[in-house]
């Protein structure tokens, strides 16, 4: 997909990889970026910034995500590309409250759920569209500390592959964005998930971008902006039990067991 003349919805458009990716979208000659975000101050900011439109929305509602996308269609435009990016870290370990864990599930999976159930028909119908769901590479990988993340994140993937692998035929493209570390509001802290994913260093948010738009312009599945994912996932999937074993000794040295 070539960004030129495109109507994009960013959520999670406040700060971060969102507000990055609706600035470089615009820069890269869409038609209309609109930001979405819980932080409404912070969707008015990055669309200020780009000529854009804001949009409030709580992803882990599906009414609020069913009403960007009518906004949307109904006074902007047919949505070519969904930018599905929101996303929390939240339920660091098995212990945490259950509302932690809902609220995780909620935001990191079924807000992609909610999108495509309410604009794939539309897309359908005329032909065709674009989603590009945020992930992680803790999604692949799984997470030092940070349960639901690699949990909810790993789910997200799946749904991914669902989507494509059910409608493609129909025109339907598909991209998972999976990186480690990029430099955001949720890496602004040393706990011991951020401090693993950072162990390849931490990229900046525009960096990130260059791989989105090469990744979206040959319509790559799978974007990994850290390029050593791809041979983390070959080694975990070659030997699972030497895998595990490794992560287990990151674990204890990031936790100051070994």
């Amino acid at each position: 997909m070539e960004l030129k003349d495109k109507i994009i919805v960013v959520t999670g458009a406040a700060s971060g990889i969102g507000r990055a990716m609706a600035i470089r979208f615009k820069a890269e000659g869409a038609k209309q970026v609109v930001a979405v975000d819980i932080n409404i101050d912070g969707a008015e900011a990055t669309a200020e910034l780009i000529g854009g439109v804001a949009m409030s929305a709580d992803v882990s509602k599906e009414e609020d995500i069913q009403r960007v996308i009518e906004a949307t269609e109904d006074t902007i435009g047919p949505i070519d590309l969904f930018c599905s990016n929101a996303g929390v870290g939240m339920a660091e370990s098995i212990n945490s409250a259950n509302k932690e864990w809902q609220m995780s599930w909620d935001i990191n999976v079924m807000s992609h759920v909610y999108a495509s159930r309410h604009l794939l028909p539309r897309m359908i119908s005329r032909g065709g569209g674009y989603f590009l769901n945020t992930s992680s590479a803790a999604g692949l990988l799984n997470q030092i500390g940070g349960a639901a993340y690699g949990v909810t994140k790993h789910a997200a993937v799946g749904f991914g592959e669902w989507l494509a692998i059910h409608h493609q035929h129909q025109g339907i493209k598909v991209s998972m964005l999976c990186p480690q570390a990029v430099r955001t509001p949720m890496t602004d802290n040393d706990n011991d998930a951020t401090a693993a994913a950072a162990s390849n260093g931490m990229i900046e948010p525009e960096e990130l971008c260059d791989t989105v738009v090469e990744g979206l312009r040959s319509e790559t599945f799978m974007i990994l902006p850290h390029p050593i994912v791809l041979d983390y996932m070959r080694n975990k999937t070659s030997n699972y039990d030497r895998w595990i074993g490794g992560m287990n000794k990151l674990m204890k040295k990031i936790a100051g067991l070994a």
